[in-house]
């Protein structure tokens, strides 16, 4: 590939709901403009952009995948994003390093959540945008009902630059508004220009002159030629509708069918037309690192080399493939460069150009770029990378935190190592995917954003790892307290022969006061010797290892405190090991008479949902035996905020996206411990110690 100019460069991300055709639309951009022999297929698992094996196997795609096209003047560098929910991380992560984004609609029904979620996300980006009506050949395809449906969903800004030339089976090409041309495609994606369709035509100058009036809008000189009834140019449209686009003030919409490739090549032009350059893009705001004060980093490309890298993945013949974006200056390859986000000096050996798995190498990359480099040791997702005489941190990308969470256990004795190696890889690659151990439970917990997010997690485990594992709903954390004052005695005594064993000990156990910062406390009142020095240790610990299985379902007892206030001893039979069973004997009858009952953790929820969707959040958040805490407008959205019993929340990501039609998304922190109401503790209890006696 030649080399560009920053001004010739166009960074675009593909999104869309599931299905829509976004990775058939990649396919014949490549294809068109040269740089495929031939179009891959989806449904044959010979796409460019769907090279992943779970992609393959399951026709979707699930991870960002990057390819660049040369068209006309410019070089087009496209992400490819999955249009399901689960997968959102890697669309967060293209729009960060894009300067525009194109959403796609497929041309039959309505627009689909997806599409909204696609422009409410480039709206929080403030990105220029396109749109793409896909699948014009499609059964019961209907061009004008969704762009109305458009234009109500998403934005009054879309504006139709094409009309289409039939539909369904006798879709055959599509009128260009602003040339006032018609386009005709014969098999294979090849177009001839043919003279406009008759019936089209007062439709075509209704539609042209809505446009050259959105035109005329997007600068001052035009304007006041429009109003002075003077006719505009060709040029002077495009050039005031691209004015729009960076202003973010209009939405060109153009339709085609990515599978037949009708329509491609003007897409490509109008992206190369309206889309923005890494120039014309608002700068970078990055953090100095020695000072801390913010600074604007201009797209320069003989300025300080800075970039962030926005995605980490394993390639089968490279190894770990660090993918960023240039912000400024310039980097050839085999340089030594300064991870600011970790404050260690790397080096970049070579880089590339990705086109899906396949690499094209290359010498420098220039401000505005995007690009690859292998087998780097410290850097990861999210690390700012620059010069170390100008350490800059630029925002990260801004991943979902994960909120589904599933237990994982191998399925093989003897398979611990292989999976926490194997989920430690796969979690580098995945910043929306966590993994870590309950204290409390002891269980590896695997947390993603939904069931096929973890689904292809685990197939990973197996086919690259070799490890199998079973899913499960995580233990929750319960734990054990006390609700009244008890005086109890423990005593430990065997004298049958020999040397004896003998420890007793009197404890006051007692609840401790609510803010207190502690779980337990031990206090020593032993006066007069009743029970030596050397041995309370021993009943402190006899307390603490005891604590951890509480009396009533074996879950720890926390918030309370032991008092030693008496005792006695045996000159020779006494032993650390007998008062530390003394303690332990203690613990359980005092637990058993101070009134016990069965804690559980509550977290904060927080849920953003449409405003038509509060009745059924609330009412289901009150079935879950939440507490609304209180609801605020966002927009045409409301934040409901909640304290919830996390034994209730562990798939709420799924009844949420049930309920909302994928258009709600929460998230939860732990709060506090608080009593489990009777009927619930009985039934808990109940199944602990089912599994005890099991």
């Amino acid at each position: 590939m030649k080399k560009y100019e920053t001004e010739q460069l166009r960074n675009i991300c593909l999104i869309s709901h599931g299905g829509a055709g976004k990775t058939s639309l990649a396919e014949s951009m490549l294809y068109d403009a040269g740089v495929l022999d031939r179009l891959g297929n989806v449904d044959n698992g010979n796409s460019t952009m769907d090279f992943d094996d779970e992609e393959i196997k399951r026709k979707i795609s699930i991870q960002g995948a990057i390819a660049s096209v040369p068209w006309k003047e410019e070089k087009i560098t496209f992400i490819d994003t999955p249009g399901y929910f689960d997968f959102v991380g890697e669309v967060k992560a293209a729009m960060r390093v894009s300067d525009g984004a194109l959403i796609l609609l497929d041309a039959v029904g309505k627009v689909e959540v997806g599409a909204e979620l696609a422009w409410n996300y480039a709206d929080e980006h403030n990105m220029s945008r396109m749109v793409f009506v896909n699948k014009m050949d499609r059964e019961n395809a209907n061009f004008h009902e969704v762009v109305e449906s458009a234009k109500q969903s998403l934005s009054s800004l879309i504006a139709p630059i094409q009309l289409p030339i039939g539909a369904e089976e006798n879709f055959s090409g599509i009128v260009d508004l602003i040339k006032k041309k018609a386009y005709e495609y014969a098999d294979g994606g090849k177009s001839e220009e043919i003279e406009i369709p008759g019936e089209m035509m007062d439709q075509v100058d209704e539609y042209r002159e809505q446009l050259i009036e959105i035109a005329a809008e997007g600068d001052d000189e035009l304007t006041i030629k429009y109003l002075e009834g003077e006719e505009l140019t060709n040029e002077e449209v495009l050039h005031g509708l691209r004015q729009g686009v960076l202003a973010g003030k209009v939405a060109p919409l153009l339709c085609g069918s990515a599978y037949k490739n009708i329509g491609v090549p003007q897409l490509l032009d109008a992206v190369a037309s309206f889309m923005p350059s890494p120039e014309d893009v608002s700068p970078q705001e990055a953090e100095k690192l020695a000072s801390e004060e913010i600074v604007k980093i201009e797209c320069d490309p003989d300025g300080p080399f800075c970039g962030l890298v926005f995605k980490t993945m394993a390639d089968p013949y490279v190894g770990k493939l660090t993918l960023f974006r240039v912000y400024s200056g310039m980097l050839r390859s085999d340089t030594n460069f300064y991870n600011s986000t970790k404050e260690k000096a790397e080096k970049f050996g070579q880089l590339f150009y990705p086109r899906g798995k396949h690499l094209d190498a290359v010498d420098e990359v220039k401000a505005g770029d995007i690009a690859a480099v292998a087998k780097l040791q410290e850097t990861s997702t999210g690390d700012s990378v620059c010069d170390k005489d100008n350490a800059i941190i630029l925002e990260p990308v801004d991943f979902p935190k994960p909120n589904l969470k599933l237990a994982l256990t191998p399925k093989a004795k003897g398979d611990e190592d292989k999976l926490s190696s194997g989920l430690a890889r796969l979690s580098e690659e995945d910043p929306t995917f966590e993994v870590g151990k309950d204290k409390t439970t002891g269980e590896l917990v695997a947390s993603g954003m939904g069931e096929l997010h973890i689904e292809v997690i685990t197939s990973r485990l197996k086919k690259k790892f070799g490890v199998e594992v079973n899913l499960q709903t995580p233990t929750v954390p319960y734990k054990e307290t006390i609700r009244k004052k008890v005086k109890v005695e423990g005593k430990h005594k065997k004298q049958s022969g020999g040397r004896g064993q003998f420890g007793d000990v009197w404890i006051e156990f007692e609840p401790l006061p609510e803010d207190s910062e502690d779980d337990f406390e031990f206090v020593d009142k032993i006066f007069g010797g009743s029970v030596p020095r050397q041995y309370i240790p021993a009943v402190e610990k006899g307390l603490r290892e005891a604590k951890e299985e509480g009396v009533l379902a074996g879950y720890p007892a926390v918030n309370f405190r032991a008092t030693l206030y008496d005792g006695s001893f045996h000159p020779v039979d006494s032993s650390e090991m007998a008062f530390k069973i003394a303690a332990g004997l203690a613990f359980k009858k005092g637990m058993e008479q101070a009134s016990p009952v069965l804690l559980e953790p509550i977290g904060v929820a927080e849920v953003i949902v449409p405003d038509a969707y509060m009745g059924d959040i609330i009412g289901d958040l009150n079935k879950k035996r939440g507490r609304i805490l209180g609801m605020e407008p966002k927009g045409e959205q409301q934040i409901v905020r909640a304290q919830v019993p996390m034994a209730e929340m562990f798939k709420y990501a799924t009844d949420l996206r049930s309920m909302t039609q994928g258009r709600g998304i929460f998230s939860i922190e732990f709060d506090h411990y608080e009593e489990v109401p009777s009927n619930i503790a009985e039934k808990v209890i109940e199944e602990a110690n089912k599994e005890k006696e099991a």
